[in-house]
């Protein structure tokens, strides 16, 4: 298909080009320049959890790729870390748990294996790496290993922590009384873990390829029990509060389903309860016909949880966005909690279920807040943090009011903040930010939308540079788009590390005099369920792509920008639309920096689904092919920069190896960024310093100045 390019489109599309949304911008202020390693520099937060008990709060801050773990407590929450890993060595801190007693911290260090069991090495160590479960105490001590695995289950009550091990479920002491032991053998791969409200036993869901079972071990004996064992995939067990039941929910199997094709609705899910003592179980709630009826989960947070007033609550997609609903445990209608057009990111929990503290873009549709619910749906969810700011990662403290979260503006990154009975907010001891990073010469995004090439509303954020263009003085401009698709730019700092990273970059750009469009394109999550499952999209048709082509047209069509300086940049999905635009319209954009992008959705697919067999579906085949930059290389003229780590476990690295042999065929001008044993989502910090470095010199080289774009190998 080639570009819309006649007078006539392009006048009506600019015409249309422009929707502010929200405040107007403010008058911009000339600042200060900075550097990559500046707006870098800030530590991201992860990982915040609330002890059961007293009021302590717990997170992961990574500082320029150290990764420990930081505590506060009552009454003066002054953070103080309790882990001392140093250097820049590429290992994650996950799954952060404190015990029952609140006196230890239970976390994950190191990244999870590939399909040929490799642990991430990013650095290349001699020694190579491995994922292990921790324990540290909250006082503070030495990190003790309580064993390979990942995933760990805290009880809530005795000593034993439970982890999966290459499948397999395995326990352990957290005061080292009891040295790591596996607790059954058991087929198929154990994930979901769940103690019993006594400590005595685990529910878990076994995954066996095609199905999945729910299974209850009693840990000092070893017996197991099936609950209700089926052909479906059973998944997130979750115990009655006097641990005689366990609630589930239940997928239909769905044999022609292909990941990267809209999926609006198919056989309904639904949510049953099992006794423990039998193992029978029945439904007491099940999605409806239409939309909703494909199980989608909150971003962060359980997906199922059992209130002590005896209700189950989870997520549901039945008017088209994600809420909160709430049904009685012996069965019964579902209530909506959170109506609106708006969605659910992340939930926690009051120790007692009966309310939840949500983080959703209610009344704010590019932003993060925080919302109080009443799990049994009796009164409307209440605002605590309306404003300008974004927050997510709410943490209810044992108290039941107290909320722990994190915060974050257009400037400021985010940090963990707490959210009083009073309603006060305060930080956690002095700023974490230091004082190199640049927060007053940031700007502020503006949120825009414009027309696809095919009329369909898309949402965008703006950049422009703080320092006033001269009369008639054209500016480069960049197009940036996010990974996932599943995934939204907001208007201030993210909470993803990998978008938290592209939002600094934006801004390293604007600062630089670009003009920088933040495109939320279709398939992506925020807007509801028609505009993420849009048709057509990604494998069955590349219908973003007529999302590229309006962006192009938009900026084409600002007093500010020069059209012939347009270029594209963008990771993993991202990558795969900066790709498309510069094979199929190289004549819009000049150049692009294509990190780890997909180039032909059939690799893509087989990734994350290694049965995908092409010669066995063919239309389906096509048609991903068909949807891909590799259909249109012959078209691909635009200079390009292509940044890959060679570890990539989400896109081949092939997929790189194979596009710069295309495009060195047909002389077009490829450099290149390799990182090797460097995984998806960078886990060095020098990667990303690296990559972004290459790309704003990159970009620099083919779009700042006015020379024409740099053709030949």
């Amino acid at each position: 298909m080639s570009s819309p390019r006649t007078g006539t489109v392009l006048a009506a599309l600019a015409a249309l080009a422009l929707v502010t949304r929200g405040a107007s911008h403010p008058a911009a202020q000339q600042t200060a320049p900075f550097s990559i390693e500046q707006i870098l520099g800030a530590p991201f937060t992860s990982e915040l959890v609330a002890a059961p008990r007293g009021a302590t709060v717990a997170w992961v801050f990574d500082d320029r790729g150290a990764r420990n773990i930081w505590v506060a407590d009552a009454p003066g929450f002054a953070r103080r870390r309790v882990t001392n890993y140093i250097g820049d060595d590429g290992q994650e801190i996950t799954n952060v748990a404190f015990t029952h007693d609140a006196r230890h911290l239970v976390y994950v260090r190191g990244g999870g294996p590939n399909r040929a069991g490799e642990i991430p090495n990013p650095t290349s160590a001699a020694g190579g790496a491995e994922q292990a479960v921790w324990v540290v105490p909250v006082a503070g001590g030495e990190p003790r290993r309580l064993g390979v695995g990942a995933s760990p289950a805290v009880p809530p009550a005795g000593d034993l922590v439970a982890f999966v091990q290459r499948g397999q479920i395995w326990t352990a002491g957290v005061t080292g009384t009891q040295a790591a032991v596996q607790a059954a053998r058991i087929r198929g791969g154990a994930r979901s873990l769940a103690w019993s409200p006594d400590g005595t036993k685990l529910a878990f869901s076994s995954g066996r390829g095609t199905h999945a079972f729910i299974g209850v071990l009693t840990v000092a004996t070893g017996a197991l029990t099936w609950l209700e064992p089926s052909l479906d995939t059973d998944d997130f067990p979750v115990w009655s509060r006097d641990g005689a039941r366990v609630a589930f929910i239940r997928r239909p199997p769905v044999r022609d389903r292909v990941i990267f094709i809209p999926e609006r609705e198919g056989p309904p899910w639904s949510v049953r309860v099992a006794e423990v003592s039998s193992g029978t179980g029945r439904e007491v709630w099940h999605a409806e016909p239409g939309k909703g009826s494909v199980f989608q989960g909150v971003e962060f947070g359980p997906q199922l949880v059992w209130s002590a007033d005896d209700r189950l609550v989870f997520p549901w997609e039945r008017d088209g966005w994600k809420h909160l609903y709430s049904a009685p445990a012996a069965g019964g209608a579902a209530t909506l909690l959170t109506p609106g057009a708006f969605e659910i990111d992340d939930v926690s929990y009051a120790p007692d279920a009966r309310t939840a503290v949500v983080s959703s873009n209610q009344d704010d549709i590019d932003r993060r807040h925080l919302w109080r619910v009443t799990t049994s749906g009796t009164t409307p969810p209440v605002a605590l943090t309306p404003g300008r700011g974004l927050e997510w990662n709410p943490a209810v403290l044992a108290d039941g009011v107290t909320v722990a979260f994190v915060k974050a503006d257009a400037r400021r990154p985010g940090q963990p903040s707490l959210l009083e009975p009073a309603g006060t907010q305060r930080g956690f001891g002095p700023d974490a930010i230091p004082p190199t990073f640049p927060s007053a010469s940031l700007v502020e995004p503006q949120a825009v939308s414009f027309p696809a090439a095919d009329g369909m509303t898309i949402p965008a954020q703006i950049f422009r540079p703080s320092l006033q263009p001269a009369p008639g003085e054209k500016r480069p401009a960049l197009i940036f788009f996010h990974g996932g698709s599943r995934r939204q730019m907001l208007l201030g700092w993210n909470y993803r590390s990998y978008y938290h990273n592209a939002y600094a970059f934006n801004q390293y750009m604007a600062s630089k005099g670009y003009v920088v469009l933040s495109v939320n394109y279709r398939s992506g999550i925020g807007y509801g369920l028609d505009f993420r499952e849009a048709l057509d999209y990604g494998a069955s048709g590349a219908s973003e792509y007529n999302d590229v082509v309006g962006a192009g047209l938009f900026l084409r069509a600002q007093a500010d920008v020069d059209p012939a300086r347009i270029g594209l940049w963008g990771g993993s999905y991202g990558g795969y639309l900066t790709a498309m635009g510069l094979a199929r319209a190289s004549d819009m954009f000049a150049a692009g920096v294509d990190v780890h992008g997909v180039h032909d959705w059939n690799n893509a697919i087989r990734n994350f689904m290694p049965n995908y067999n092409q010669e066995r579906r063919p239309d389906i085949a096509r048609r991903a092919f068909q949807s891909s930059p590799m259909a249109f290389i012959d078209g691909w003229r635009s200079p390009v920069l292509l940044i890959h780590g060679d570890d990539d476990r989400n896109v081949p690295f092939s997929e790189s190896v194979e596009l710069v042999e295309q495009l060195r065929t047909r002389r077009v001008h490829v450099e290149q960024l390799v990182f090797p044993d460097e995984v998806h989502g960078f886990l060095l910090h020098r990667s990303w310093r690296r990559a972004y470095t290459a790309a704003a010199e990159f970009l620099d080289r083919q779009l700042a100045s006015r020379r024409a774009p740099t053709q030949g190998r």
